[in-house]
């Protein structure tokens, strides 16, 4: 990686809670060659995977998910947030950091048997997408071949939390 990731993440203090810092990309997004080389280095991550898609539960992992499949000429299959989606979805739900439940939706025909996914993300906190994302796409059929992240929040502990012995590459490319 040939660009400093820390030159651009914004940290909010104390947000949502008090203790809690919070990892914003927004200056990343705003530079153009920093964010093209962020997209490169989970590409070339991918390409040794033999991909098929890449998901991306939620709108973050829209940040990262659709360059990614754009630069790797694959599709790109959203996890969102339940009731968002317009056509027969299966669902998992999980923990939201701060306590109660949410759940996440993917189409039932997005990700077909044996397809290979990479499941992205702009951050790794707590797990609970990434571990929602898994279980939808093991219910389809889909094989998670692996997952990758810009930023780790290693306090809370959401590698452990989404590795199951090892299981699939791990990709991070900064951690806090």
């Amino acid at each position: 990686m040939t660009v400093d990731l820390h030159n651009y993440v914004a940290t909010v203090e104390n947000f949502p809670e008090e203790g809690v810092s919070f990892r914003d990309l927004s200056p990343l997004m705003g530079n153009g060659v920093a964010y093209r080389q962020t997209i490169d280095a989970i590409a070339n991550f991918a390409k040794d995977l033999k991909i098929d898609l890449i998901a991306g539960p939620e709108s973050r992992g829209f940040i990262v998910g659709s360059p990614l499949a754009y630069a790797l000429n694959i599709g790109f299959v959203p996890a969102r947030k339940g009731g968002k989606l317009p056509r027969a979805a299966v669902s998992a739900s999980y923990s939201l950091e701060y306590g109660g439940e949410n759940v996440l939706e993917i189409h039932k025909d997005a990700i077909k048997p044996g397809r290979r996914v990479l499941i992205v993300d702009d951050l790794l906190a707590t797990g609970g997408t990434i571990n929602a994302t898994r279980e939808i796409i093991a219910e389809l059929g889909g094989v998670v071949a692996g997952v990758a992240f810009i930023i780790e929040l290693k306090d809370l502990q959401g590698r452990e939390k989404i590795m199951r012995a090892g299981d699939v590459p791990f990709l991070s490319l900064m951690t806090y």
